[in-house]
Formats: C-alpha cells, sequence, structure tokens
C-alpha cells in the first residue's frame, strides 16, 4: 500500500506540474483503431511539423517517441493533446504518461465547437485542428492520468454485466413471445431458459469478482461501504459511483456530468422551455440512480414524505424523482468526504442554537 500511495503521490505531482508549465511545443493527434496522425505547433498557433502518420500499436508507440525526440520535444516542453475515443487512445495514452509526457484528453465535442463546421475534414486537418485547441485553450487542458489498476478492472466488469444484463433481458423476451405461441418449440424453449440461467450464473461470478477486488484495497473497501450505508445505493450503484468520485467529490459537478441536473433553456422573451436534466452522459449510472430514488421513495420513509409534500404541491413525478436521485448523490459524497456512514435519523443543528442554549 506505502508502495501504491508513493505511485499515486507522484502521478499527481507530476500531473500538477504540467498544469502549472508553460508549454512550448503543441502535438495534435488524431486516432483511429489502426493509425493516428500527429502534427506540431507552437503558440501562438503554427504548424511547425506536418502531419505525420503512425500505427495504433506498440510498436507505433515507440516510432512516436523517436520522432517526438527526433525534433526535441522534452517532455517538460510538450503537452500532446487528443480526443477521448475510449479503447482507441488508451494505449498512447497509457505509453506517452508512462514516458513523462502531458497527456490531454479532451471531449471531441469541445473542439469540434471551436471550429467551422463547413470546414473540409481530413485526419491532416483534424490533428492540427487538434493541436490548435490544445495551444489557444491550454489553461484549460484536461490532463489525464492512469486510473488505479483495480478500479480499471472493476470498469471492465460493470461494462461486461451490463452487456449480459442486456441479453438476459433479451433471452427473457423472447421466451415470453415462444411461450405465447400457439405453434411452438421445445428446443427453442429450453435454449433460451438455458442462456437464461448460464447468464444468471456469470452476473452472479462478476458481482462476486467485483466486491473481491474492491476488498482487497481498503481505502476502496472503506468507500465502499460507506456507499453501501446510503439509502438506495446497492453494489452496482456504489461501483460505479465509486469509479466517477476518483474525480471529484462535489455533488453539483458529478450530477452535471451524470446527467440529472436540470439546464435553464431561455432567451429573450420568445426562446423558454421548463429546465430540464440532459440527454447524455453515462446512462447506465443514471438508470441504477433513477431506480434507487424509486426504491427509497416506496421503501423509506424520509423520501416517501418527501415525495408526497412536493407532489401535493402540484410538482411532476419525474420532477420530485430527479431531485430523490440528487439527493442520494448529495448525501453519497458527503459520507465519502466525511468518512462516516449515514445515519437514517441524524439532524443537523445550527452551531449558533447551541451556542444561544
Amino acid at each position: 500500500m506505502e508502495k501504491a500511495s508513493s505511485q499515486v503521490g507522484k502521478i499527481n505531482t507530476q500531473v500538477e506540474r504540467f498544469t502549472m508549465t508553460q508549454f512550448s511545443f503543441f502535438v495534435g493527434v488524431d486516432i483511429a483503431s489502426a493509425s493516428f496522425m500527429a502534427c506540431v505547433g507552437t503558440a501562438p498557433w503554427k504548424l511547425t511539423v506536418k502531419p505525420t502518420k503512425f500505427d495504433n500499436n506498440e510498436d507505433g508507440f515507440v516510432s512516436f517517441l523517436g520522432w517526438l525526440k527526433e525534433h526535441n520535444l522534452k517532455p517538460e516542453q510538450t503537452v500532446v493533446c487528443m480526443e477521448a475515443t475510449g479503447v482507441y487512445s488508451e494505449g498512447l495514452a497509457y505509453f506517452l504518461h508512462a514516458s513523462g509526457y502531458g497527456v490531454a484528453v479532451e471531449p471531441p465535442l469541445n473542439i469540434q465547437r471551436k471550429f467551422p463546421v463547413n470546414a473540409s475534414k481530413t485526419d491532416e486537418l483534424d490533428c492540427q485542428y487538434i493541436g490548435e485547441y490544445a495551444c489557444r485553450y491550454e489553461d484549460k487542458l484536461s490532463f489525464w492520468k492512469p486510473r488505479a489498476e483495480i478500479l480499471e478492472q472493476v470498469k471492465v466488469l460493470l461494462t461486461t454485466r451490463q452487456h449480459f444484463s442486456v441479453q438476459v433481458t433479451g433471452h427473457k423476451n423472447a421466451l415470453h413471445a415462444v411461450n405465447r405461441k400457439k405453434v411452438s418449440s421445445e428446443l427453442a424453449k429450453q435454449v433460451h431458459q438455458n442462456m437464461i440461467e448460464q447468464i444468471a450464473k456469470h452476473i452472479k461470478a462478476i458481482d462476486q469478482e467485483i466486491r473481491r477486488l474492491i476488498d482487497s484495497d481498503p481505502t476502496f473497501k472503506q468507500t465502499l461501504l460507506l456507499l453501501l450505508s446510503v439509502p438506495g445505493i446497492g453494489l452496482q450503484l456504489a461501483a460505479h459511483l465509486l469509479i466517477a468520485m476518483q474525480e471529484t467529490l462535489d455533488p453539483k459537478v458529478l450530477a452535471a456530468f451524470i446527467g440529472i441536473c436540470p439546464i435553464k433553456h431561455e432567451s429573450g422573451t420568445s426562446v423558454f422551455s421548463a429546465p430540464t436534466s440532459r440527454h447524455y452522459g453515462p446512462s447506465v449510472l443514471r438508470k441504477l440512480l433513477y431506480l434507487a430514488a424509486c426504491s427509497v421513495r416506496t421503501h423509506k420513509k424520509q423520501f416517501q414524505q418527501y415525495f408526497f409534500r412536493k407532489a401535493a404541491e402540484g410538482k411532476h413525478n419525474k420532477l420530485i424523482l430527479n431531485n430523490i436521485q440528487n439527493k442520494i448523490l448529495k448525501i453519497a459524497c458527503a459520507v465519502v468526504r466525511s468518512k462516516q456512514p449515514y445515519i437514517s435519523n441524524y439532524v443537523s443543528v445550527n452551531p449558533l442554537v447551541l451556542k444561544n442554549a
């Protein structure tokens, strides 16, 4: 654990160093499945090294590193910017971070909004747009750092579990349809039933492995137990929140990231619509929070009373459930920050009242 803590401290120090440094060179990287294109520019934005193509594999990463050194792009003077493309950019990000370079991974929409929508689109131009974006918005770049290996494994397991959940739902629906047919097939029924049972066993094994991985790290285990003490939060939701909370413990930031934060849409006197949550973000986490809100509304007196009170005021049911989701998120962040489990009958008292008593 001491070794792991020292590594995390080293990573955080490295990221802080990159954040405080005024970079001299900006490398834009356009990632694809089989290859990536890279170029170099300086501030104010000027292309100094034309786009060059590399393979998106270990050999290509080594060639890219040699290319950076060939042009005398030292790690402390250089930032490499790329779009968030999931697994396509992950390998290069890990390689560059291990080599000491600052890596900025930006949402594609952020970059697209800064350039003309009618511009031509090629890999050569895209990497230049990304490099220019890094140069112009250096102070707003999101610097990438590797997540703890345990959390990466948990994330993979959660994704696999979600795929299996979709499959088992499909087999259940298909089995229901087969059972309703006038002329059916016993083999088809048996196949669907076997698949449902096998997938259920796999899901159970995944849940056990997720718990084992988290329990193997004292810090993650403590955080998990704190999250599980919050009403409505089970293992799945706790594991998702554990990963999300590595970035921030601010419930407002998390709510915006998840997509449960109502956003205003109004301008002047003609443009107006009721505030609504956005329809993008981690859909699985948003769904699990919604199910948690439905659960506590039914089974927890405190949330029941809140729901009925707001319904009596004329609030829409979906709005009230969205508020309950935010309440659960706030409680989760509070227990993790305080390192104290949730207390159902806790009452907050104003210190001034105690002082005057």
